[in-house]
């Protein structure tokens, strides 16, 4: 019996399905389709319910390795496509380069070959990077040249291009080094490039021990494993869901808006605040993705390391964002020639380096200068190294009023920094540079501290909890892990609870509840 002889005896056997409420259809609907006036918010109750439906899935399937695989997959380009819309195509258009890249890369001896499959998948992903994040850039300039005679619309930047561009230029890299057997399979490959926890934001994983992660059979997740998760995730909260959405919104952007005044005090915490509220969003969204990892058996590499501790400039770089500046060193400082061609090739390779990670955040003139500013910090740090006597790259190796002395230079160098990152333009930067030294009172302080309680006591807050000794983590890591499974489910509950009442309370209007990152 032919298709067409089953369709038509199909009425006589037919039942009646029960009828969903028109309310129902639409939430059913809008969950599943990608709104752009409204695009996923990482920090939404609907991204919770979406985490404990993944969660729960994931705990039945801990012992099934492609089963597991193809589903983690299937919910990251799905919160993707939620997130991104349409550039959910770009992702997979470069996982499918790549991939062919990199066996094509692990298939042939010839040298030549080999590297020019390496120079095209570095030119492709560079292309697209410089496409997204000059685009803007290009627009105001024709825009500046015509005189508003010609306008251009600007393209929004794609979610993480710049974290899964360089996590896939790594993996051709590590397959023509030899250091990686490029994966079998396009859905393997596309699992490391597109697991949810790190697609976004990071941060960027060593490919070989991912890889040797994700090839596991059997998925074992241990009780401690499930204490430090519990305390990431909740102290994660704590900084990306509260802290920082609390100091960006009511006290960062109107001061470099100008709305709160041109004092210098309001000036000065402005740059103290956005500083820890950058440190709070990027490391507190860390801290979430790697306790979510360590739920479903996947562990993530450390990428804070309480920079701000932090007694000179080359230990600020290997405590914050530690993974794009080891990546950074691995793939663009290495091969420009590190410090094997002599001193004047080692500090032009630095500052070469930071120059362009400051690119690879956006192109413009701020950009440009933030990463010239560390460049030529970290020179001049090699420089006292050099001539110095006692001078050494780490704080722990120095006297304590030396190591005292060195992290207030460090914090207030870095804070300079972080103007000029966060500064839409040279105006804003100078108008608050001036304000500072032109403009400071005494007198201005308790008006503006009282004038912003709220906004002062999450900075307060947020600072004492970078302050706290490392020591305490390990003990944190071990009173959670000692509550029992109920206890610890609680907790979360009312942790992510209680986030969800600020932000219904605090936040109903805000545009955008994306990290700050995200916009890179």
């Amino acid at each position: 019996m032919g298709l067409l002889s089953y369709i038509t005896i199909l009425p006589e056997f037919a039942f009646t399905l029960p009828e969903i409420n028109p309310a129902w259809r639409t939430v059913l609907w809008n969950s599943l389709i990608y709104n752009p006036s409204s695009p996923l918010q990482l920090s939404s109750a609907f991204m919770i319910v979406a985490l404990l439906f993944f969660l729960g899935i994931s705990a039945t399937l801990h012992n099934r390795r492609r089963a597991r695989n193809l589903f983690t997959t299937l919910f990251s380009l799905y919160l993707y496509y939620k997130l991104s819309g349409p550039y959910l195509i770009l992702l997979l258009l470069i996982a499918l380069s790549d991939y062919f890249m990199a066996r094509g890369v692990a298939g042939t001896n010839s040298q030549k070959r080999r590297k020019l499959l390496v120079a095209l998948s570095v030119t492709v992903n560079v292309s697209i990077l410089v496409f997204f994040k000059a685009n803007g850039v290009f627009a105001e300039f024709v825009e500046s040249l015509s005189k508003g005679g010609i306008s251009l619309s600007k393209i929004a930047v794609p979610a993480g291009i710049s974290f899964f561009c360089f996590q896939s230029i790594s993996y051709v890299v590590d397959s023509y080094r030899g250091k990686i057997s490029p994966l079998k399979h396009f859905s393997d490959y596309l699992f490391l490039l597109s697991f949810f926890p790190k697609m976004f934001l990071g941060p960027l994983v060593r490919n070989s021990d991912f890889i040797a992660q994700m090839q596991r059979e059997d998925i074992s997740i241990s009780k401690e494993d499930v204490g430090q998760a519990t305390r990431m995730i909740i102290l994660g909260t704590l900084k990306f869901c509260i802290l920082s959405k609390i100091i960006g919104q009511f006290f960062v952007a109107p001061a470099f808006a100008g709305t709160l005044g041109d004092d210098g005090f309001t000036a000065l915490m402005a740059v103290y605040a956005f500083t820890i509220q950058l440190y709070c969003d990027f490391s507190g969204y860390t801290d979430l993705a790697t306790g979510i990892s360590l739920l479903v058996g996947y562990r993530l590499p450390l990428n804070f390391n309480l920079p701000y501790h932090s007694a000179t400039i080359t230990e600020f770089w290997r405590r914050w964002h530690i993974s794009l500046s080891s990546w950074l060193r691995d793939y663009l400082y290495i091969p420009l020639g590190g410090n094997r061609r002599g001193t004047f090739r080692t500090y032009l390779n630095l500052l070469l380096t930071m120059i362009l990670g400051g690119l690879w955040h956006g192109v413009g003139l701020m950009f440009l200068l933030w990463g010239l500013w560390h460049g030529v910090l970290l020179c001049l740090h090699k420089l006292w190294m050099q001539f110095v006597p006692g001078a050494v790259p780490l704080g722990k190796d120095l006297p304590l009023w030396r190591r005292t002395a060195g992290i207030f230079f460090t914090f207030n160098a870095v804070a300079f920094g972080w103007l000029m990152f966060r500064s839409p333009d040279w105006t804003c930067f100078s108008t608050i540079l001036t304000d500072i030294f032109g403009n400071f009172s005494l007198s201005t302080i308790p008006q503006t501290i009282v004038a912003n309680r709220p906004a002062f006591s999450a900075i307060l807050i947020a600072y004492l909890l970078h302050v706290l000794p490392s020591s305490l983590i390990p003990r944190l890591d071990r009173f959670c892990t000692a509550i029992r499974l109920p206890g610890q489910a609680l907790l979360l509950s009312l942790t992510i609870w209680v986030a969800l009442q600020i932000d219904a309370i605090f936040f109903a209007t805000a545009s955008n509840a994306l990290p700050i990152y995200a916009n890179f």
